[in-house]
């Protein structure tokens, strides 16, 4: 059988620079520079949070789902989906996906 993970790690990696290269543009152009690090800022606090509170591997649902609603939570303006992927870009980055 055929090893596809440097085929996935390559896919990921494009993700992650799509996800830097349009939609952070197009969200600072909605949302504003300072809402923006804002919702990263809190994003990674509660990823952080999400690690702890959700501990063991298969949990990624639960652990993203509680990202997402504590920052709807705090009332941030951004649809679900555009929240989702900030979150993934930024545990991405942390090298938590």
């Amino acid at each position: 059988m055929t090893d596809l993970t440097p085929l996935f790690e390559a896919l990921i990696t494009l993700f992650a620079a799509v996800i830097t290269s349009v939609l952070v543009p197009w969200l600072r152009e909605k949302c504003g520079e300072e809402k923006l690090l804002k919702i990263k800022t809190w994003a990674r606090a509660a990823a952080a949070a999400a690690e702890k509170l959700y501990e063991g591997a298969g949990r990624g649902e639960e652990k993203l789902g509680y990202v997402l609603d504590f920052l709807e939570s705090k009332g941030f303006g951004v649809d679900r989906e555009s929240l989702e992927k900030i979150v993934e870009a930024e545990l991405y980055g942390l090298g938590l996906k």
